[in-house]
């Protein structure tokens, strides 16, 4: 259990003065908290003696001071504890995110976004009650158990040890249920992952499930997840549920001994009735740490599976990382270079590009076509680093790109993916989200009428300020892509890469959008990815990909003139586009 929370010390480390602090009222706050069931068996005692009223008055101002400073205490104690633990908390999850964004696109094809959401939203606050409350009790529970037993001993030994008997019974039955909660909550926490990451698919995919009617059987897959996670809870609860009785029951064992052996005691006169009082005060002060450590030893056995879990995911090392001496470019100009290189996604045996050269100069424009599932998106996917090749290596301006600052080289690289993305966010902060100062209203303008879009967003009441929904949903796919598109050109680098950025616009727009690019590619190394034959004739250089390996390559009239599968797949295409012409006359 120490060892998943080891992780943590680094955290504390930072607030060691709020910690030091907090650790030292609980010491002040129980010495004054623990003394006035002495003072009151001093007033106990002098009662029976014959006490005048101020003598009274003093011994209860004494108990109600050192009561109100004890409490005091226990105030500030909670502040500081409490509010460090909120600190670590925060700086943990602030971790935790920003290593979430260092990882490599093959980490989020095994890790579901419920299980990392599951971590973020439940195992976290797990893991800041042991920073906070846990510790804090822990101690208090253990200078209360000293000071109180210390009094118990001093009132009377042979007492004392007959009425903490059944009290040594406490920490193995807190042990074994101990051990018993962690098994459940760490299955409890699993089965949540599950239930985020279903409702998280359901409700981005919630097009698709009503497509394809699905809503009933989507439900009732939930709500089996759902009842399973139900299930585990009502285990967990059978635990909690025997293990407070037991405690009580322990606890009431020894107050039944203090009754009839005090009582005894009393009447023989081997103890006042000051000390009888006090010592069922100090013995109940005693009751309460043995029962707050069951609740101590849960939040560490909670805290320790969270901080395992959270561990999992801060152990994942990025897989694509700088240099040692990683090199910055002074002049980027652009050219790009592909030597014998290979490549396989991770965790799969087929080599999705084998053996590609090719080299583009600076401000050349060069698109690469084939048919679905040809490698042509593998190909750019490993400009940026998205990923690296198994073998060979790629050039920028005839540096290596693994030499070149990771940071550097995708601030060099303005990349359209072939499936947009949009945050939940207004229209126009979507469209500058690139820019490193948000962006200048006229930029932005400038970027959208390029792609396309100034008109659409003429159309929106709020225009720029349109909020959108999760991952764009309001708006069509089109208008995605073109959205895309323009906060791709707000960052004017030196290279631009439309991955099939527009595979969802008719080829109206599509040739509109091309041609208000005409500008922007002849400043730019600018790469084409498109299935669409028609889109990219004009290109300086086309590569053909087929089954990972460039095949053909040449300007349009060259590859017409050869005949081979860049001809095949026009031919293919201008048949099929008069099909659907001659469809839609009929």
């Amino acid at each position: 259990m120490l060892k998943q929370l080891r992780p943590l010390l680094p955290y504390a480390r930072r607030y060691r003065g709020r910690i030091a602090g907090g650790l030292s009222l609980v010491v002040l706050a129980n010495l004054f908290s623990l003394t006035w069931p002495y003072l009151l068996k001093l007033a106990i005692d002098a009662l029976e003696r014959g006490i005048t009223p101020a003598g009274l008055a003093a011994y209860a101002g004494a108990i109600v001071g050192f009561s109100l400073v004890g409490g005091a205490g226990r105030y500030f104690m909670r502040q500081l504890m409490n509010g460090m633990s909120r600190h670590v908390e925060n700086d943990l999850r602030d971790d935790y995110f920003a290593h979430l964004l260092r990882l490599a696109p093959d980490f989020y094809g095994r890790v579901p976004t419920g299980e990392l959401m599951s971590r973020a939203t439940n195992d976290i606050p797990a893991v800041r009650m042991v920073v906070g409350p846990a510790i804090m009790y822990l101690v208090n529970t253990t200078v209360i158990s000293v000071i109180a037993l210390t009094m118990l001993i001093l009132i009377d030994l042979r007492l004392t040890v007959l009425a903490i008997l059944p009290l040594a019974c406490v920490p193995p039955v807190t042990i074994y249920f101990g051990r018993e909660i962690h098994q459940r909550f760490e299955a409890i926490q699993a089965q949540f992952g599950r239930i985020s990451t279903t409702a998280q698919e359901n409700l981005s995919g919630a097009r698709i499930v009503r497509a394809y009617v699905q809503e009933d059987a989507q439900a009732s897959q939930f709500a089996q997840l759902n009842r399973d996670y139900m299930k585990r809870n009502l285990r967990l609860a059978r635990v909690w549920g025997l293990f407070f009785p037991a405690l009580m029951l322990l606890t009431g064992l020894g107050a039944v001994i203090v009754l009839w052996v005090g009582g005894r005691d009393v009447i023989l006169g081997r103890i006042t009735i000051g000390d009888f009082v006090a010592f069922a005060f100090y013995l109940l002060q005693l009751t309460w740490p043995m029962i707050a450590l069951g609740w101590v030893i849960n939040l560490f056995e909670r805290g320790s599976a969270s901080m395992g879990r959270i561990q999992e995911i801060m152990d994942e090392h990025p897989s694509i990382l700088d240099a040692d001496q990683p090199i910055e470019i002074d002049a980027p100009q652009g050219g790009i270079e592909f030597r014998n290189v290979s490549f396989r996604y991770p965790g799969t045996e087929r080599h999705v590009l084998r053996d590609v050269s090719f080299t583009i100069e600076p401000g050349q424009t060069v698109a690469i076509v084939g048919r679905t599932g040809s490698g042509k998106s593998s190909v750019v996917r490993l400009i940026p680093r998205l990923y690296d090749p198994d073998d060979g290596e790629i050039l920028l301006d005839g540096i290596p790109i693994r030499e070149i600052r990771l940071e550097q080289l995708r601030r060099l690289i303005a990349m359209v993916p072939q499936e947009p993305f949009l945050f939940s966010e207004t229209l126009g902060a979507n469209i500058a989200f690139g820019l490193q100062d948000g962006g200048e209203q006229e930029r932005i303008e400038e970027v959208a009428a390029i792609a396309q879009l100034a008109d659409t967003i003429r159309d929106f009441p709020k225009g720029y300020d349109t909020q959108l929904g999760e991952r764009g949903i309001n708006l069509s796919g089109g208008q995605k892509q073109r959205a895309t598109l323009a906060r791709a050109l707000t960052r004017d680098a030196p290279v631009l890469i439309l991955d099939d950025a527009l595979s969802s616009v008719d080829t109206h727009t599509e040739a509109a959008i091309l041609d208000g690019l005409r500008d922007v590619l002849m400043r730019h190394t600018s790469i084409i990815v498109s299935h669409r034959v028609t889109a990219v004739k004009d290109a300086d250089l086309i590569l053909v990909v087929e089954e990972g390996e460039i095949v053909e390559r040449g300007t349009h009239p060259q590859l017409l003139e050869a005949d081979g599968v860049y001809a095949r797949l026009l031919r293919r295409q201008l048949l099929e586009e008069s099909l659907e012409v001659d469809a839609g006359a009929a």
